[in-house]
């Protein structure tokens, strides 16, 4: 499919890199501010044909473009998409524009640099979700990190901007080297066993690496994918890079840079390698449900509104991997719907957040307190998308959490239950929040002439309660998009998951249903 005469993945990857060009020649703030809408924008626009233009009843991928990058070493430059990114890719293209629109006036120096290097990041998240060359992946894996980077060590809170920086650029750089390794071991292998050169995933799926090797490989690759989600106990750099950056950071952080993680267990770490996957399900569950529970305590406590959203995206998180690793049709749908979700509602939240930052300068619960007498439309956004983060039915929220929560009672009864403890606690950080933040009496006089929210803050979060309710109540919509994709990844699975006899036998036929 083309747009323009230009295939629609290389257009999408690269619109954003055109818009940032332009902006490169432009000097006046307010024309920077409208020239990165329009570009952002019509990225969204370009992304929608790919949802409605997309045959859902075949898993294979769609859009492909295949040319030779460096033929010599087998590298391609190979883009589509299935079910499974397609969502990821539209939910990209839709947060960023939200992000460009809520920047509007809460960046008010180098606002170039700014635009710039959003639209730099986005090219980044878009390559990345798209790419089906292992290189043209880890190339566009990389490219992400320097305009994150930048986000939050130059437009991120003055006080510990740069220390957060450095602390996600550190923690991310780290999963990357040990992945390029992995990469690099994989090629190697796979050439000597078949003398052909390739890194096209495609292709290394039909490939079986032996045993002992797989181990190593896997714990390169989910370590980098498991820093970038982040889980327990890699998720330390999150809570400072979310507190620290500007709001659009911490919305496309939460929103999209969060999922490479979980995308690359799906799309890499146990296609490529699925027998250690399996046998190491055991702990990345145990992982997942103890930063479920761990990422709800903490969230409790937090004194600042940021740091508890940030600290409930390692909970909600937690219950993507659980999903994940639970290897059957429930969990694995359930844990993609949760990407989404978790990028609509936790985005929103921050968007929220960032909205009565702006006003008070301040994010500690303890400043506020009766703020629906004053701010009655910030109060009725800011219950919807309460009431979708700790998912209550008819929200986004509750399909995502029950489908993970049913997956994960049908491969281990106990992982279910101790799941299920994580919705409890949820409910009861996020009500108690917004309990003291919305109600009572306004005993801060700072609080009494706030304005409420203005025409381009509703417009912005808008879009989001729309999304809100069209994903709890008709997610048939999206779910449709993902179906045969999600059954051709568990099949391939199950037939490439070895019969050994040290394994439990049960939990293998389980798999092997």
């Amino acid at each position: 499919m083309t747009i323009f005469g230009i295939p629609i993945l290389s257009l999408l990857v690269f619109f954003p890199l055109l818009g940032a060009g332009v902006l490169l020649f432009i000097k006046r703030e307010e024309t920077l501010r409208w020239v990165a809408l329009v570009f952002a924008f019509v990225e969204f626009l370009f992304s929608l044909p790919l949802f409605f233009e997309f045959d859902p009843t075949t898993a294979a991928m769609q859009f492909v473009e295949d040319w030779w990058w460096i033929e010599s070493y087998g590298i391609s430059y190979k883009l589509g998409i299935d079910g499974i990114s397609l969502l990821l890719v539209l939910l990209t293209t839709f947060l960023t524009v939200l992000c460009v629109l809520c920047s509007w006036t809460a960046i008010t120096f180098r606002v170039k640099e700014y635009m710039i290097s959003f639209l730099f990041l986005e090219t980044g998240m878009v390559g990345a979700l798209v790419a089906l060359d292992l290189i043209l992946f880890y190339v566009f894996w990389e490219v992400m990190l320097i305009p994150m980077y930048l986000l939050i060590g130059v437009w991120g809170d003055p006080k510990r901007r740069i220390y957060a920086a450095i602390k996600f650029f550190l923690f991310t750089m780290a999963g990357s080297v040990l992945m390029l390794v992995a990469i690099l071991a994989l090629y190697f292998i796979h050439q000597k066993a078949t003398g052909k050169a390739t890194f096209d995933v495609l292709e290394l799926y039909k490939f079986g690496v032996p045993a002992g090797t797989q181990y190593w490989l896997f714990a390169a690759f989910a370590l980098a994918f498991a820093i970038k989600v982040p889980m327990f106990p890699f998720h330390t750099w999150l809570p400072d890079a979310h507190t620290e950056a500007p709001t659009a950071g911490s919305v496309i952080l939460a929103g999209v840079l969060l999922k490479m993680g979980t995308y690359g267990f799906l799309r890499f770490a146990i296609p490529l390698f699925p027998n250690a996957a399996y046998e190491l399900m055991p702990l990345i569950s145990v992982l997942a449900l103890i930063g479920i529970i761990y990422g709800a305590l903490v969230s409790m406590v937090q004194p600042d509104l940021k740091r508890l959203v940030a600290f409930s995206s390692v909970s909600h998180l937690g219950y993507v991997m659980l999903g994940m690793f639970a290897f059957n049709t429930q969990g694995i749908q359930g844990s993609i719907y949760q990407m989404l979700n978790h990028g609509i509602s936790t985005g929103s939240l921050f968007l929220i957040v960032g909205m009565i930052y702006e006003r008070r300068h301040t994010r500690m619960i303890a400043e506020f307190g009766g703020l629906s007498k004053v701010m009655p439309i910030y109060a009725t956004f800011f219950m919807i998308v309460t009431l979708s983060s700790i998912g209550l039915p008819s929200t986004n929220g509750f399909v995502g959490e029950f489908l993970i929560l049913l997956g994960a009672f049908r491969s281990n009864p106990v992982y279910g239950v101790l799941g299920a403890t994580g919705v409890i606690l949820g409910a009861a950080y996020m009500l108690w929040m917004f309990q003291r933040v919305m109600f009572g009496k306004i005993t801060n006089p700072k609080n009494e002439g706030l304005k409420d929210l203005n025409a381009r803050e509703i417009i912005t979060l808008v879009p989001m309660v729309i999304l809100i309710f069209l994903m709890g109540i008709y997610p048939k919509l999206f779910f449709s998009r993902m179906d045969a994709s999600v059954e051709k990844f568990l099949s391939d699975f199950r037939g490439r998951v070895e019969m050994k006899a040290d394994l439990p036998s049960p939990k293998v036929a389980e798999i092997k249903k």
